[in-house]
């Protein structure tokens, strides 16, 4: 297997592959760095109506898997909590002010084979705003577990049944 990166983001050397720990990784010839590759972290956001629907948004035309539906989510970005994450983002997708509850479900993606991600689903509860799609959605829409429209990532599907089964 070749590395998928071929110089150190610390200096710039060339990185060769070894194996440590059983894993193949880049290692820099100048610094001696190892490039490890770790997952991106999401979050998501579960919000549900009073009759029991999850609040969904259509990805919109510039995003990656466009014209399908998610659970509203997003990256973390360097030196974020998690949780002022999931406030932000869903800001910025759908206009509401929003509550971060407990962890309802962590689950690795592995859908997309050019970036690992580990995705963290909160239940939340609006606390203000008026849903309106916002920089990276469409439509919101809101649905019921049982009956989800065409989702953009697997993982929304197993949420999607942790919470039927709930």
């Amino acid at each position: 297997m070749a590395l998928r990166f071929n110089f150190c983001p610390l200096c710039g050397g060339r990185l060769y592959a070894e194996h440590i720990h059983g894993l193949e990784r880049g290692v820099c010839s100048a610094c001696g760095r190892i490039n490890f590759e770790n997952p991106i972290v999401g979050v998501a956001a579960i919000i549900k109506d009073e009759q029991g629907r999850i609040l969904m948004v259509k990805r919109s035309a510039d995003t990656t898997y466009a014209g399908l539906w998610c659970i509203p989510c997003g990256y973390v970005e360097y030196n974020e909590d998690i949780r002022q994450a999931i406030v932000r983002e869903i800001k910025e997708e759908t206009a509401l002010d929003i509550e971060c509850g407990e962890v309802f479900a962590v689950h690795s993606n592995f859908h997309n084979p050019k970036q690992h991600t580990v995705g963290i689903w909160f239940n939340c509860a609006i606390v203000g705003g008026t849903p309106t799609p916002g920089d990276d959605a469409d439509e919101i829409g809101w649905f019921y577990p049982s009956l989800p429209p065409a989702l953009a990532f697997p993982t929304d599907y197993l949420v999607l049944q942790q919470l039927n089964n709930c």
